[in-house]
């Protein structure tokens, strides 16, 4: 009896003295193509046929089978991660597989990948000098002074680094367990340690009048206004157009968030679903925005044809949108002004955070108003009370107790 379209077909193989299957599978790149399985037992062929088959139907390649770990990263961040998650958490992965994972790793076979090869990975990239592997200093040329002459200045990675390159491989082959590539996630079976987070590095009452004091004269003082008193992030504030503003219900909506990946700004969605929110804007907030957007109506008169039109609240001084690294332009001298040392500007988004709940805000209501994914983020910021704080909470304590 003649098998059906698409069933495949098994025949025996007089010149091998093996029996032989082949169907149409499908392939990395989505196209589908025959390909073959033999045995000299034709209950294998069919068992193995009928296997590939059926993980075929269910979107998983053929090549799965016999992949070394580079196929199979480029496959997975291709089909699985680009289409599923952030242009910049994309990018953000590519980097650490080209990087970190394949040159190490890359022509094992997938599912001979063990723990200990897993372990050694990580050691090799915890003790590999980024100097050296990126050759930074090399680009010096003449003025190399570390790596490149043989004195390496042991430049290794963070924790925060190693820590990436664990959870991307441990992602992938979380993936591939799903796609039933592989038995098991042997990532999971190494341990990295976590990052240490300085989460207490917001402003205190007294630094953020200081703060606003010398952004005042500035013409992104709206923006720092925004960044203390509301917490956006800053795609957030640099995604913002004007027609998020409801003057008349006194709100903001956050619907964008703006970023560079692969060498292009882009507005893309923001970080989860709870970033995406409204929120009431009080009247400091308002006050600075009207001042902001006459201010910018000055600068468009004075551009002339030269104004780009964007939308965008938050521009430069032709209307384009602001590069998020050359933010810092402006927020280094406020910075050095106000007295706030290394302080990054993200940890403005602290500093509302811990300022809410000093003042006896619920931190569901401070949740909601930052945009946290989970009410657990939102209370870590604030987990390394200040000395201040501590004192405070002693001195009551006493009072209570020693009278």
């Amino acid at each position: 009896m003649k098998a059906s379209n698409g069933e495949g077909s098994i025949y025996y193989r007089s010149s091998r003295g093996l029996w032989v299957g082949s169907a149409y599978l499908l392939m990395a790149d989505g196209t589908t193509r025959r390909r073959e399985v033999s045995n000299k037992s034709k209950d294998v062929v069919i068992r193995k046929l009928r296997d590939l088959q059926s993980k075929s139907d269910k979107g998983i390649p053929a090549e799965a089978t016999n992949w070394y770990v580079d196929a199979y990263l480029t496959y997975w961040l291709k089909h699985i991660v680009k289409p599923t998650r952030k242009p910049k958490t994309h990018q953000g992965y590519d980097v650490v597989a080209r990087v970190h994972l394949i040159p190490h790793i890359g022509r094992k076979k997938l599912h001979k990948l063990t723990g200990a090869d897993v372990r050694v990975l990580m050691k090799r990239v915890r003790n590999t000098c980024l100097c050296c592997r990126h050759g930074y200093d090399e680009r010096r040329g003449d003025k190399a002074k570390c790596c490149a002459i043989g004195q390496c200045c042991e430049r290794f990675p963070s924790d925060r680094l190693v820590e990436q390159v664990h959870a991307v491989l441990r992602n992938a082959l979380q993936a591939a367990v799903r796609e039933e590539v592989l038995q098991r996630n042997v990532a999971k079976l190494v341990q990295v340690e976590g990052a240490q987070y300085d989460t207490n590095r917001g402003a205190t009452e007294e630094q953020a009048r200081l703060l606003l004091k010398e952004a005042k004269p500035t013409r992104l003082h709206a923006l720092f206004v925004l960044a203390l008193f509301m917490g956006l992030r800053r795609g957030e504030l640099l995604g913002l157009k004007w027609e998020d503003i409801d003057w008349a219900e006194k709100t903001l909506t956050v619907r964008r968030t703006l970023q560079r990946v692969d060498g292009a700004l882009r507005a893309v969605t923001p970080k989860t679903k709870t970033s995406r929110r409204t929120v009431p804007l009080i009247d400091v907030c308002l006050d600075a925005l009207r001042t902001h957007k006459a201010l910018q109506a000055k600068e468009r008169l004075a551009a002339g044809q030269k104004w780009v039109d964007t939308g965008y609240v938050f521009t430069t001084e032709i209307g384009s949108a602001i590069e998020p690294d050359n933010l810092r332009r402006a927020w280094y001298p406020l910075r050095e002004a106000a007295g706030l040392g290394e302080m990054r500007f993200h940890d403005l988004r602290h500093s509302c955070v811990t300022l809410l709940l000093r003042l006896k805000v619920p931190p569901h209501i401070v949740q909601a108003i930052v945009g946290h994914a989970d009410v657990q983020v939102t209370m870590a910021i604030y987990a390394h009370a200040s000395m201040e704080d501590q004192r405070k909470a002693l001195d009551q304590l006493a009072e209570a107790v020693a009278g």
